[in-house]
């Protein structure tokens, strides 16, 4: 349920865009992720820090593609999303020594802490050639390409992306057993 409420404003972005164009689906983009922090607020559930960053973002650069009438501002919200995500984890590790991949998973998972050095590079890294890869995609491909990829790559490359780090840390979790 918590995944189907975070790809929330991205399938109602999809469905808007199949059914009109990219102008409605950013602002039904927008819509749908205040609404969604709203509902949290409204419920007395915890917002993420990333739910903050991806509302403001895409307000921010929905706004401007909305404002300017210019799609590029929105094909450019998943990289810069990306990247600060990629900025954060690094960020945080190299000026606070806060490993947040470790502070996130660490009370479910007992693992040594080079394997948590390593988690933390490789999520950094995923984020930067997600960020690379979306800006391919805009500029390379069509718009109904892109917003395909939007929605189906990112999950898909982020599924198997999950499923990696799964196997790579179920090994180092059965030789701590």
């Amino acid at each position: 349920m918590k995944l189907l409420f975070d790809l929330f404003p991205i399938i109602l972005f999809f469905i808007a865009f199949k059914l009109a164009d990219i102008y409605v689906a950013t602002g039904v983009a927008i819509v749908a992720s205040v609404v969604q922090i709203a509902w949290l607020k409204a419920m007395r559930r915890p917002i993420e820090g990333m739910q903050w960053a991806s509302l403001g973002i895409i307000v921010v650069f929905g706004g401007m593609t909305l404002l300017f009438h210019d799609e590029t501002f929105i094909k450019w919200k998943p990289t810069v999303l990306y990247g600060l995500f990629a900025a954060v984890l690094a960020a945080s590790r190299a000026l606070f020594g806060r490993n947040l991949i470790k502070s996130m998973m660490g009370k479910q998972l007992a693992l040594p802490e080079p394997v948590w050095q390593r988690l933390n590079v490789a999520w950094a890294l995923f984020f930067v050639a997600m960020a690379a890869l979306n800006l391919l995609v805009a500029y390379r491909f069509s718009t109904d390409t892109w917003v395909n990829f939007k929605l189906f790559g990112t999950m898909g490359l982020t599924i198997v992306f999950v499923f990696a780090q799964a196997f790579y840390v179920g090994r180092h979790v059965q030789e701590d057993n």
